[in-house]
């Protein structure tokens, strides 16, 4: 066994396969189609946090405001094959990833002359997904396998996942940052795999690194033939705290906070949250388990998993606006408040430092509040992650400050300010976080009551504006509970 840890590698033997084909069909709530185009609507209770309905011209790349897209054969510095063994290029060639114009993205392997393999994988941008505090998370796609089965298909490895915030940058701290597998399929089967990951590997209490997993065949039609709606849940609204896995709204997987113990259980779930993935590989651990060397000869190319669109859910707990019981979590919202992410992307502008030097001053700001704050404080301290982009422009660097007014009588009792951030000459994202560190801070947090919390962003140095994600995208996490 490959003792690199890394995510998705998988040990599976027939026998799992078998055991999971044994699962009775049951009725599906919803008959499998075509794209709809759109998301479905909350249902009682719940609240949109995030969606993608992946609606766009044919041949367009995903959102850069929602996606972020991985290339080549692993992340800068971490294990080769992104560690599973799986033997395709990734790339961010349309012919590989697009939009194709009728409300699905398209994930296409292909392979070329030399017998070389290309494919896609793309990343959320915004890696806090995390149920709230007595509450429930949500994360559902409806996607179609690629559509081939039989020998045809040795080597296809569709996924649908989501990976743990400390991941990012890090790259070997798995898998105690928590992978949960939301749909899996592998070599064309008519099955659904659901997997949580955790602990440490090999072994662990996740039994890495094959993981807690279960498997069934898709409702009504096979997987591979027509869209299913593939849905994961984080509850802790109930005790023990319980993780669920549905196809078409049928409970097929669940792993609660009392089968994997404690510590494995708060390594995963006290962090930031989570990222979304969609992808697909090609040959490695898991369709090699139970088909030998793969791809073959045999398997051909260019069929691709369709989504149609992929949402993000939160009910009840402290997910709401601040007041009574104010949530960590604060996104900056395009009307300059601090609250629950809108469920949409946008941006602002940040003014042109105009050449000269604030580091540490704001200047021109932009500014987000949050008022009626009231929380405990019992340690720790401020983090974010902000989404900055300054373009093409050299040698621009946004800075913030975020100040704690802590009885809302006017009074700044805590100001932190954060070392700058440099961003690259290069359009895109980039996440400016706490790991930059302090540049300086006054005073000291403590209890709020009816407090505010005041978040500026500004170009500190640089000669160009720069762009801010907003709505669902940069957020601050406050210390208070």
């Amino acid at each position: 066994m490959d003792p690199i840890p890394c995510p998705r590698r998988r040990r599976w033997r027939a026998a799992v396969l078998a055991a999971g084909a044994a699962v009775a069909l049951l009725t599906g709530l919803m008959a499998p189609g075509s794209a709809r185009g759109d998301v479905p609507p909350p249902g009682a209770g719940w609240t949109l946090q995030w969606s993608d309905d992946f609606n766009g011209a044919a041949r367009s790349l995903p959102s850069e405001a929602n996606w972020q897209i991985d290339t080549g054969h692993n992340y800068p510095g971490g294990p080769a094959n992104w560690g599973t063994g799986e033997v395709q290029n990734y790339t961010a060639s349309p012919d590989n990833l697009s939009l194709d114009g009728s409300g699905n993205l398209r994930i296409t392997p292909l392979k070329d002359g030399a017998g070389n393999w290309t494919s896609a994988r793309i990343e959320s941008r915004r890696a806090d997904f995390k149920a709230p505090a007595g509450g429930t998370l949500a994360i559902e796609g409806r996607i179609q396998m690629p559509n081939v089965t039989g020998d045809a298909a040795l080597g296809y490895w569709p996924a649908f996942w989501a990976l743990g915030a400390p991941y990012r940058g890090n790259y070997w701290n798995w898998p105690g940052i928590g992978e949960f597998d939301i749909m899996e399929n592998v070599n064309g089967i008519n099955s659904v795999w659901g997997v949580l990951h955790c602990g440490v590997n090999p072994g662990g209490p996740c039994n890495e690194t094959t993981g807690i997993g279960a498997n069934r065949a898709c409702p009504q039609a096979s997987c591979q033939s027509a869209f299913h709606t593939y849905r994961f849940e984080w509850d802790r609204a109930v005790s023990p705290n319980a993780l669920r896995w549905y196809v078409d709204g049928q409970l097929f997987h669940s792993v609660d906070e009392n089968r994997v113990g404690a510590e494995a259980w708060a390594n995963m779930t006290s962090h930031a949250g989570y990222f979304l993935l969609l992808n697909v590989a090609m040959g490695g651990a898991f369709p090699d388990a139970l088909a030998g060397k793969t791809p073959t000869a045999a398997t051909v190319s260019g069929r691709a998993m369709a989504v149609d669109y992929v949402a993000v859910w939160t009910r009840g707990g402290g997910g709401g606006d601040p007041g009574p019981g104010t949530p960590s979590t604060l996104h900056l919202r395009g009307d300059g408040t601090l609250g629950a992410g809108t469920g949409s992307a946008a941006t602002t502008t940040l003014s042109s430092a105009g050449g000269a030097n604030h580091d540490g001053t704001p200047h021109n700001p932009k500014t987000f509040t949050a008022s009626g704050v009231n929380g405990t404080y019992a340690g720790g301290s401020t983090q974010f992650d902000l989404l900055v982009d300054a373009g093409t422009t050299v040698a621009n660097g946004q800075q913030v400050q975020v100040s704690y007014d802590r009885t809302g009588d006017g009074t700044w009792e805590r100001v932190e300010t954060y070392a700058y951030f440099a961003t690259d000459p290069v359009a895109g994202y980039e996440h400016y976080t706490q790991a930059r560190g302090l540049k300086s801070a006054t005073g000291s947090l403590g209890t709020m009551t009816n407090g505010k919390v005041r978040v500026e962003v500004w170009n500190a140095i640089g000669n160009g504006a720069s762009t801010l994600g907003t709505g669902n995208q940069s957020l601050v996490r406050i210390p208070f509970g």
